[in-house]
């Protein structure tokens, strides 16, 4: 069977011409420009991605300086807790601030002995036995200097006795222990912790 299109008729011709056209344009389509679309919806989707990223990073550094400045409040904050709180044992530093404290409260301290120290999660309590020789009201100046100290040092054990000899500055003779808090790296143990409160 001979088939040739110049035999069909004119309108016969335009539509075969129109269905190979279509057919054409058809494959054309799905073939090459589906694949070419979806590729180039996945990198507009990409870029829009980068974009936000990028306008993220763009106002993370315009607040740079605000950050900066929020380390630098931060690293002043524990610059001062660490007077509260410090990172190592002292003996001869707490020895004379507690000394000063009873000095200038007109106490005299007979005894100053570190005790065992007391492990605790995130900190080592380090506690001092004192004994101390004045007046009641000297005792509760000492009392107040301590709780107004910036350092964390909480008194306990306190044991009061009258002197058999006394003069107007030497009443009694207090048995006490003071604390301090050291802080310790968390490191590998769990658990939390803080001092207790004065």
């Amino acid at each position: 069977m001979d088939i040739s299109i110049s035999k069909l008729p004119w309108w016969g011709q335009l539509g075969a011409f129109v269905l190979l056209g279509g057919l054409s344009i058809y494959g054309f389509y799905n073939f090459y420009v589906a694949d070419v679309a979806a590729e180039l919806a996945l990198k507009e989707s990409h870029l829009t991605s980068l974009r936000a990223d990028i306008n993220k990073g763009v106002a993370t550094a315009r607040r740079l300086g605000e950050f900066q400045a929020q380390v630098t409040e931060l690293e002043h904050r524990l610059d001062a807790l660490k007077n509260v709180l410090p990172e190592q044992k002292d003996v001869a530093d707490t020895l004379r601030r507690i000394q000063g404290l009873a000095t200038q409260s007109n106490l005299s301290l007979l005894r100053f002995t570190p005790a065992a120290p007391k492990q605790q999660p995130l900190y080592l309590e380090v506690p001092y036995q004192l004994i101390a020789d004045g007046s009641f009201h000297n005792l509760a100046l000492f009392f107040d200097r301590v709780s107004k100290f910036p350092r964390i040092i909480n008194v306990g054990d306190i044991s009061i006795a009258a002197k058999p000899r006394q003069d107007a500055n030497s009443t009694i003779t207090a048995t006490l222990t003071a604390t301090t808090f050291v802080l310790q790296e968390a490191g590998g143990r769990g658990g939390r912790g803080a001092p207790p409160a004065r």
